[in-house]
């Protein structure tokens, strides 16, 4: 037995049922099987799986078809109208019949008993018949009595006499016509109920009989009478409900017929009118579906004038419109693109005499006096955000009119990475944040064209950076399955509620009064999610306003592999369980096991490097924050250490200096940094 397994105890079922199989392994094994088969174990599972499978074909037909789920329930509807009038009308002939036979079995009973009241006094005594022969006289006169009394009923009753005394009837003169056995006809009830009083009683009860007949139903009636010595004995008549019974049974089998018939035929019914509604309505689906492929030609078929066919009219109007408005907008668009393209190609020409000119004027820019040195100066950058603008919008062009080519090729995320972080430095420096790297100790290999992947990259990077308010920016790399993935964090001023859908638009800024000061033209995340999207991949963001925000670019490993998920999750796992902490503490603001809050009360996910502890692989240079926030555990971003792209310092010291060491060494040996 394993540690991980109690000791069954012996009022266990699986133990009883083991011992009952017999000593040995035997018993030991049913009484496992047993334990399996209880509910929620493996096998109960199995089973219900089992069970559920062959029933998925019907509850997908129930929940896709209108016509089945009418029909159906008109035949659920009509079958319990049907079985709610026949269990009516049933109960009404029923009733009918039992009264019927009561008033006629009360009617020939008062009969009987009168007859046998008269008899008994018009019959005298013979001469010489006393004490001792008066009881053999009272019998052979109750003999004689029942037999006239049940000649009369042709086998439709029987007629029983008893005596009043208890004991053996048999002994005491009990007769009966027609085999019936009085001791297990006569309920004992209605005996007493007879012996007690001088009225008629009735009941209902199974007639049995001593010759071996089946017995049956029917109904006894009772009364106390005097024979003609004058001795009380007791007189019932039987009247079997045979007749009534096969009566009740013909309409039974009447009504189920004439139901039956009923629900086929309201079956039917309701499936020809169902599918004089359904068929226009599926046909309407049908040109739909076709109309949303580019099927804009496609019609439904008219005929008729009543709601269907004003239905169809309608929307074949409102396809005819759409179709109009879909040429008049595709005409709009390919004039607009058209319009891009050719403003874009034939400002080339002008702007690089513009470009030729301003850079002469830059470079001779030392002879001229310092406000003319300033003009030529902010010339020459204003000329290279025009040339930046005019390439993005060549691009935009380019996907829009569905020109644009991927030439997709083997290629190492890492090195990628490596590239953009290169170019981003100086951008960092300027603004006092470090570009952390974590997940490259792996290979990151996909299909995917190295040129539009690096742009994407350099526009969320730089993006982060700037809006990074001098905190740390986290690049992440993960790969799994199908799919490969990088995910660019920072912490800065974040997202507000909905602009994540928005922040691809064109020209689309969180903060219009935001200055741009690396030349942005509003245009780069619109290029990058449709490189993205020429991948077949996924380029999505998340943030919250304070807490930083995350995009995340997610491409299949081949160019024909469609995505299925993604390594690395949308929402950060530091945001996650700071929300958690602070569901669990109940405040917001609730600092972490490092030190302080962090910028609206939410824990900096970036790790630290503690004082004293041992350095990983690519070491954690500490600097000052420009603001106090609180730091946690080096685990909040997975993977084991952290790749850092540090800038050049000057003045560090300590664990410091050892790690911009290593990093200026690892360059120059040509295993990180750009």
């Amino acid at each position: 037995m394993s540690k991980g397994s109690a000791a069954p105890k012996a009022g266990d079922p699986g133990v009883r049922a083991g011992r009952a199989a017999g000593p040995g392994r035997g018993g030991r094994g049913l009484g496992r099987l047993l334990q399996v088969g209880t509910p929620g174990g493996p096998a109960f599972r199995l089973i219900a799986r089992w069970v559920r499978r062959p029933l998925l074909p019907a509850v997908r037909l129930w929940r896709r078809n209108l016509q089945v789920r009418v029909v159906a329930g008109t035949l659920l509807m009509s079958l319990g109208v049907v079985l709610l009038l026949g269990l009516v009308v049933i109960g009404q002939v029923r009733n009918g019949l039992l009264d019927a036979k009561e008033k006629a079995a009360q009617s020939q009973a008062a009969g009987g008993f009168s007859a046998a009241q008269d008899r008994a006094a018009t019959t005298q005594p013979a001469p010489g018949e006393q004490d001792g022969g008066r009881a053999g006289s009272s019998v052979n006169w109750r003999s004689t009595l029942v037999e006239q009394l049940a000649s009369g009923g042709q086998s439709a009753f029987n007629v029983v006499a008893l005596s009043l005394e208890t004991g053996d009837t048999a002994s005491r003169g009990a007769r009966a016509s027609g085999e019936v056995d009085p001791t297990t006809s006569i309920p004992a009830e209605l005996r007493h109920s007879v012996a007690q009083g001088t009225n008629t009683f009735q009941t209902y009860a199974r007639i049995h009989y001593t010759s071996g007949k089946p017995s049956e139903p029917g109904l006894v009636v009772g009364k106390r009478l005097n024979d003609a010595d004058g001795q009380p004995y007791e007189l019932y008549y039987l009247f079997p409900l045979t007749q009534e019974g096969d009566s009740l049974a013909l309409v039974k089998a009447t009504l189920a017929t004439a139901g039956l018939f009923v629900v086929v035929l309201l079956g039917a019914i309701a499936w020809l009118v169902v599918r004089q509604v359904v068929t226009p309505v599926r046909m309407a689906a049908g040109v739909a579906e076709r109309l949303s492929v580019n099927g804009l030609q496609e019609r439904m078929k008219v005929t008729g004038e009543d709601d269907i066919a004003r239905l169809g009219e309608a929307f074949n109007k409102m396809a005819q419109t759409l179709q109009l408005k879909i040429q008049q907008l595709e005409e709009l668009s390919r004039m607009q693109r058209r319009f891009v393209s050719d403003v874009s190609h034939e400002l080339r020409t002008p702007l690089t005499t513009v470009r030729m000119a301003a850079d002469v004027i830059h470079d001779a820019r030392a002879d001229f006096d310092p406000v003319t040195a300033r003009s030529a100066e902010l010339l020459g950058d204003q000329l290279d955000r025009f040339e930046s603008l005019l390439s993005d919008l060549l691009e935009i062009s380019r996907f829009d009119a569905g020109a644009a080519a991927l030439e997709a090729a083997p290629i190492d995320l890492r090195e990628v990475v490596r590239r953009v972080i290169g170019g981003a430095e100086p951008l960092a420096e300027r603004k006092g944040s470090r570009i952390v790297v974590v997940g490259d100790e792996q290979p990151v290999v996909a299909e995917a064209d190295a040129r539009r992947v690096e742009r994407v990259l350099r526009n969320l990077v730089v993006n982060a950076v700037e809006h990074g308010e001098g905190k740390d920016v986290i690049v992440r790399l993960a790969a799994a399955g199908g799919a490969v993935a990088v995910a660019v964090r920072d912490y800065g001023v974040g997202l507000k509620p909905g602009e994540a859908t928005r922040v691809f638009n064109r020209f689309w800024r969180a903060d219009p009064a935001r200055a741009r000061t690396t030349g942005g033209t509003g245009l780069g995340l619109s290029i990058a999610v449709e490189d993205a999207r020429l991948h077949g991949g996924w380029l999505q963001a998340w943030g919250e306003a304070g807490g930083g925000s995350q995009f995340r670019l997610t491409l299949p490993r081949t160019a024909d592999e469609p995505l299925r998920g993604s390594p690395i999750p949308l929402e950060p796992e530091d945001s996650r369980r700071n929300r958690e902490q602070a569901a669990l503490t109940g405040d917001g603001g609730a600092a972490g096991t490092g030190g302080g809050a962090a910028s609206g009360g939410r824990l900096a996910g970036v790790p630290v490097q503690p004082a004293g502890a041992v350095r990983p692989a690519l070491p954690v240079p500490p600097r000052i924050p420009p603001a106090p926030r609180a730091t946690v555990d080096p685990t909040a971003l997975p993977g084991s250490g952290a790749r850092v792209v540090a800038r050049p310092a000057e003045g560090v010291d300590g664990d410091g200096g050892e790690a911009m060491a290593s990093t200026r060494a690892e360059r120059e040996d040509g295993t990180g940094g750009r």
